[in-house]
Formats: C-alpha cells, sequence, structure tokens
C-alpha cells in the first residue's frame, strides 16, 4: 500500500471559523482541508490557529494518522486517527456523521500551534477539526439530593447551549451501562478537565455534525462526573457513543487512554458511584446479564440477538479496544462495587398480566423485608403483599376489583421503590398469550444430553386451542410442536426438540384460539447452534483453601467450530468471576479456576459455572452446579453408651477403636451411632466431607481422662 504524507497546507478558502461556535466561553472550532503532498514531512505552519483539541476527517478505505506540536515546542507521538471509530450515533437515528466522511476521534492536545497527518492507503481527501477550549472558573452548585453522586452540571463546565441541533430523544428502558475512554493525554490537570469535556462537545456538534456530545457522562483522572448529553441526568437520553446499542444505554467516558495505564482510584470509585445510582434509578442489576437485540454495529448485524454484562465496556458491542485493557479489566468488579453502594436496591421489578391475575416480581440486592402495594386511580390501597427474602414473587387476584387503572409500587426498607401502573380488574375481556420465556434460550441438540431441548413456557387468560410453530429466519414454519390441541387457562408448557433443524436464529410463536373464534399470539427467538459440545466440571464440591484437595476448579468443553468462549461463574444469577473469555479454535478445552476474583472472599455456598459460546449463528450457553466448601465437618462426641457421635455433614468418618481402623460413611447430617462391644478403651476419629475437607482428629478416652484432641 502506498504511503501518502499529507501536511495541513491552509488554503485561503479553506480555513473556516465555525462562528456559531463561538461560546461564551470562548470554545470555538477551525475547520481546515488539507492539501496531499509526496515526499517528507511538511509542518503546518504558523497560520494554524492554537487549538487544544484536535481530530481528522478523511474520505477513503485507507487510514489516518496524525501529530501535534505543542506550543512549549515538540511534537506529540503519531496517533491513530480514529482509535475508537464506533463512537456515534445509530445508522438510523435522526443525527449522524458527514455523508462520505470518516470521522476520527477528539485528541486532548493541550495548548497546540501545529499539527501533521499521515496517510496510508488510498486517502482522496482530508481535513481537520481544530477546538480551541480554554480553562474556564465557572462556579457550579451540586445537587442537592443525598442519594444521586455529585455531578458536574452543564453550565459547570461551560457547554454551549445555542450549538444543540436537536432536542433530546429518550428510551423506553435504560438497561445497561456502556464504559469507554476517550482517547487523548492522560496528564490533563484538574483545572484543564472541564475544557477538555467542551472540547469534545465542540468536537462532536461542530466537527461531526452530531446533536450535542455524545456521551451521557464524563468523568475525570480526579474522580470528578460531568453532566454529557443534554436531556436530564435520571432520564433515559439515548446519546451517540456506542454505534447499534445507544437505545437503552448510558455511555460513561473516562478522560484519557487506558490501554496499559491503569485509571486511578479516585476515577474508579466515580464511575462505580455513578454506576450505581444510575442503575438504581432504573432498576438494574449491575452485575447482570442483560438480553439485546442489536441495532447494527461492525460486530454485530443489525437485529442480532446479544447478551451484555450490565456494565459493559465498549468493546462488547463494536470492534474497538475501547475502553482499553487497563480500565476494560476492571469492570467486573466496578460492577460489583456499584451493586454493593447505597444499601438495599429493587432489581428488574415487573408486573405481568394474566386474566384477572397480576404477578408481581422483583429481586433485591440482598434479603429484607418487601411489599407490594395496589392503588386505585383515586390512590386507595386496595391490594397488599408482602415478603421477607430476596426475591419478590406475589399474584394479586383483581377479580373482584373493578375494571380500570391501578398503580403500584414495590418497596424494600430505604431502597428507591418500584412504581409502574396497569389495567386490571373484573372478568379476563380477552384471550392472552403472556409470560413467554424458552429455557434455555439457546440449544445445542448434539445428543451430549446438555441443552438438546427447549421448554417454551406461557400463561393463557383462557382455555384455547394451542398451536406452537418454529419459525426460520425467513417465517417459514420448520417445525410444529403443538398442533391445535386444547389446554386450560393457566400456566402451560411445551418441549422444543430440535433434531431436524440446522443451525440458524428461529422464532417460537404460539396461537391460541377460543371456540368463540377469539386468537392470540406471542413470538419469542431461539437459537439452534451446535458449536458447544459436551461440558464437563470437576470437581462439583470445590474447596479452594490450600489443604490441597480439590483446590482447583476445572471446566471442560468442546467446540465444533471456532468461537467466542466465556466461562462465567454464578452465584444466585449474579456475577462472581470470570475465568475465561477469548477466540478459541475447534477442539477439546480446559480452563481451571482457583476461587480467584477481584471483589472480595469466595464464600461457602452453590454455584453454577456457565460455559458460553458466541459464533456466527448466535449465542448459546450451558449451565453446571457446584458448591463451595472450604470449612472442614465439625464432630463431637456424644454421652451415652457405645460411639455415639454428632456430625455437621455429610461425611466419611475414619475411626481408630482400640487400635483398629474403621470407616464409616455418613449421609447426612446429625447423630451416628458406631456399634462396638464392648465398650472401647480409646477413640479416635476425624471426619473428611465431600470437597476433601478433614476435621481435627478428636480422641476420647473412656478410662481416665475423658475426650480432648
Amino acid at each position: 500500500m502506498r504511503r501518502l504524507l499529507v501536511s495541513i497546507v491552509v488554503l485561503a478558502a479553506g480555513l473556516a471559523w465555525a462562528t456559531s461556535a463561538m461560546a461564551a466561553s470562548g470554545g470555538r472550532v477551525a475547520t481546515v482541508e488539507l492539501a496531499a503532498r509526496t515526499g517528507g514531512l511538511f509542518a503546518s505552519g504558523s497560520r494554524v490557529p492554537r487549538f487544544t483539541l484536535a481530530g481528522v476527517h478523511w474520505r477513503g478505505p485507507g487510514d489516518i494518522r496524525f501529530r501535534t506540536r505543542a506550543v512549549s515546542g515538540g511534537w506529540s507521538p503519531w496517533r491513530a486517527g480514529a482509535p475508537e471509530e464506533e463512537d456515534g450515533p445509530d445508522r438510523l437515528s435522526l443525527e449522524s456523521s458527514p455523508p462520505g466522511w470518516r470521522v476520527g476521534n477528539p485528541w486532548w492536545a493541550g495548548e497546540s500551534d501545529g499539527i501533521e497527518v499521515r496517510a496510508t492507503g488510498r486517502v482522496s481527501r482530508v481535513r481537520a477539526r481544530l477546538v480551541w477550549s480554554p480553562e474556564l472558573r465557572i462556579p457550579y452548585r451540586r445537587p442537592a439530593a443525598a442519594e444521586t453522586p455529585s455531578i458536574v452540571p452543564r453550565a459547570g463546565w461551560g457547554a454551549d447551549e445555542s450549538i444543540r441541533r436537536g432536542a433530546p430523544v429518550y428510551a423506553r428502558d435504560m438497561r445497561f451501562a456502556i464504559v469507554h475512554h476517550t482517547a487523548g493525554r492522560n496528564d490533563y490537570t484538574r483545572s484543564e478537565a472541564p475544557a477538555v469535556v467542551r472540547g469534545i462537545q465542540l468536537y462532536h456538534v461542530q466537527g461531526n455534525g452530531w446533536n450535542d456530545i455524545g456521551y451521557n457522562f464524563l468523568v475525570d483522572r480526579f474522580g470528578t462526573v460531568y453532566e454529557g448529553r443534554f436531556g436530564g441526568v435520571d432520564r433515559n437520553v439515548v446519546g451517540a457513543h456506542a454505534l447499534g446499542f445507544n437505545t437503552g444505554s448510558v455511555g460513561i467516558a473516562l478522560l484519557g487512554t487506558y490501554g496499559s495505564t491503569r485509571p486511578p482510584a479516585a476515577a474508579q470509585d466515580a464511575i462505580a458511584r455513578l454506576i450505581s445510582w444510575r442503575l438504581d434509578v432504573a432498576h438494574v442489576d449491575p452485575t447482570g446479564i442483560v438480553p439485546l437485540v442489536s441495532g447494527g454495529s461492525e460486530r454485530y448485524a443489525n437485529g442480532a440477538p446479544v447478551q451484555l454484562r450490565a456494565v459493559s465496556g465498549h468493546r462488547d458491542t463494536g470492534s474497538t479496544a475501547c475502553p482499553g485493557d487497563a480500565l476494560y479489566g476492571r469492570l467486573d468488579a466496578i460492577a460489583a462495587e456499584a451493586r454493593a453502594l447505597g444499601g438495599q436496591k429493587v432489581f428488574e421489578p415487573s408486573a405481568e398480566t394474566a386474566g384477572t391475575s397480576v404477578r408481581f416480581r422483583a429481586r433485591l440486592a440482598r434479603p429484607g423485608a418487601w411489599a407490594v402495594v395496589v392503588v386505585n386511580a383515586e390512590g386507595i390501597e386496595v391490594a397488599r403483599g408482602t415478603g421477607t427474602t430476596t426475591t419478590v414473587d406475589w399474584t394479586w387476584d383483581s377479580s373482584s376489583s373493578a375494571t380500570g387503572g391501578y398503580a403500584w409500587t414495590i418497596t424494600a426498607g430505604a431502597a428507591r421503590p418500584a412504581t409502574g401502573s396497569l389495567r386490571a380488574g373484573g372478568p379476563s375481556a380477552t384471550l392472552e398469550v403472556t409470560e413467554v420465556a424458552a429455557e434455555p434460550s439457546g440449544i445445542t441438540p448434539n445428543g451430549d444430553g446438555q441443552s438438546d431441548a427447549a421448554v417454551v413456557a406461557f400463561r393463557l387468560s383462557k382455555a384455547a386451542s394451542v398451536t406452537v410453530g418454529v419459525a426460520d429466519a425467513f417465517g417459514a414454519t420448520v417445525a410444529t410442536v403443538l398442533d391445535r390441541a386444547w389446554r386450560r387457562a393457566g400456566a402451560r408448557k411445551a418441549t422444543i426438540t430440535a433434531d431436524t433443524l440446522a443451525d440458524g436464529l428461529y422464532s417460537v410463536t404460539i396461537e391460541a384460539t377460543t371456540t368463540s373464534g377469539e386468537l392470540a399470539e406471542a413470538t419469542i427467538p431461539l437459537t439452534v447452534s451446535r458449536t458447544l459440545g459436551l461440558v464437563g466440571l470437576t470437581p462439583t464440591a470445590f474447596s479452594p483453601n490450600g489443604d490441597g484437595r480439590n483446590d482447583e476448579l476445572a471446566v471442560t468443553f468442546s467446540l465444533t467450530a471456532p468461537a467466542t468462549a466465556r466461562v462465567r461463574i454464578e452465584r444466585d444469577g449474579r456475577w462472581v468471576a470470570t475465568p475465561l473469555v477469548a477466540n478459541l479454535a475447534d477442539g477439546e478445552h480446559r480452563v481451571t479456576w482457583a476461587g480467584a476474583r477481584s471483589s472480595g472472599a469466595l464464600r461457602d455456598g452453590s454455584y453454577t459455572a456457565v460455559v458460553e459460546t458466541q459464533d456466527a449463528v448466535g449465542t448459546v450457553a450451558y449451565a453446571s452446579a457446584f458448591t463451595v466448601d472450604t470449612k472442614p465437618p465439625r464432630v463431637r462426641f456424644l454421652s451415652g453408651r457405645g460411639i455415639r457421635l454428632s456430625v455437621s455433614e455429610p461425611s466419611m468418618l475414619t475411626l481408630k477403636i482400640d487400635g483398629r481402623r474403621v470407616r464409616r460413611e455418613v449421609l447426612r447430617a446429625g447423630t451416628v451411632r458406631v456399634p462396638w462391644s464392648p465398650s472401647p478403651a480409646r477413640v479416635r476419629v476425624v471426619a473428611r466431607d465431600t470437597a476433601g475437607n478433614d476435621s481435627a482428629p478428636l480422641v476420647q478416652i473412656r478410662r481416665g481422662s475423658e475426650s480432648g484432641q
């Protein structure tokens, strides 16, 4: 590929100051057309105005690198023109980048007066966007709400409200957070940071033609949080930060570049506090997994189903290195910290209506008392449900209430209440198919007994004739699971086997028809992929306490084709650790985990190891259960004739009775009696549980002194 050296040559007709960008802060944007030259380097010269932030646009499939010259002297290293090329609005949104141009990213350079550009490959035209964003000292007032983190409002960093190109657009739900880094220097000062934010706004609006700054929030290396895109910090403002995934996400950008530089602790803490509050407003678990549909990016085609962490990095949605390896590697720990902050929380509240029954569900961050309260249009309470577990699950029978609109609230101590509205009451007026779900949502019908079939669950509001069919991507029915089978009202199931289905994306449709001709239907997606083969897990009782027995968990699986594989450890559906994320070839694979996690100690209890693969077809997963047990069994002698013991858990007992070795398996906790005649003089016992933990030796001496160790 031929290399062109593109030098900044300021043409009389090419330098145009964007007059509308003259903010009260003195910020401005210059557009400079560049002339291509062959041969050596060409300096930009003194005719280029001073700037603090720079970026480039170009036409053609080639790539661009550029460098800037500081006023104090000296050139910066060469930088990629578009290291985060998928920052931007969705393709079908009303705002877009200039047609035909590739849009580079803004780079904070500090006060500079020179720029040089180098092109690799075919580049027909280049222009630079040079932003002057001076430091300002604008006082700002922090929000008064105690639960809201300190956020510098737009006026605090000198946002130019006159250049916004359109009213904010809002999503129905906020479902997850995407963390970015902005690219640019990491050595900006505390007083420069607001100017960096303002420079990014000027570049995004005046340079790229977007409606406003692309990110919803920005955070500097000192831990200061800035309000980004206009529209309200607690509202679901659609940003322009992650192509194909802007709707329903909140974009948080850390100022600077964090490929190998570890983000400062103050910045990480600020991001965790911001995510804790913002996702709590949306009642989203920061450590959860969110099913989504792509709006179209370089990584995921439009309409592709995707599962993402509730706190994801930009590289999870697009073909980019953002937010840099150092910051990306901290996201799981940041998510765990965000979940722990702020006390009790209500996650994933929902109200599902089936006929006159309304089922309220949610999860709590920790066990505690909860209540569901339903009020009518006059504010009078008509129903209440209570509980004391981590799971909210209560059904209201509204048949005795008048048909109309109702409001509901889920409360749990000091947690932010979850609210909503619905229509209920009276006899069921219409036929409905609700609560539709496939378990699992992706199946691997390869005959290994794991995820070979899916169970489709649904609820009928009335008795009806039901047909359950499977259709391919073109809408053609390829399998019929139920054919006009009569089913009563209530929860129902159907099993889908896919031995005859090729790998691909399908839709499952449940059609219900009453004798009077009422028709209702519902559709859910189903992925069929044979890429993931048999998954194995050893041991099922895991004891990472360093005693040399069962200290390592081994997860084995096979792939029939190359795929991106992730091994995720969960407890009660919440993230614990991720031992593996890698692009793997086909064949057998083995992953080991010694119990390490980025946040907090591993607690004893029940866990699952989820093996998830993603290929060109879609995503499938298989979960295996195991227990973590690092504590030895507790054993004590009981009084009475013979040998009587109390054992705290199922174990294998090894006894030495008057010199004779005896083994006894204990299947459940409780009292164990070992017949022995005559009564022994000395008994020594050690208990080993299924995880390999040994109790301390316990000795009982009948003649002389009593028991000791």
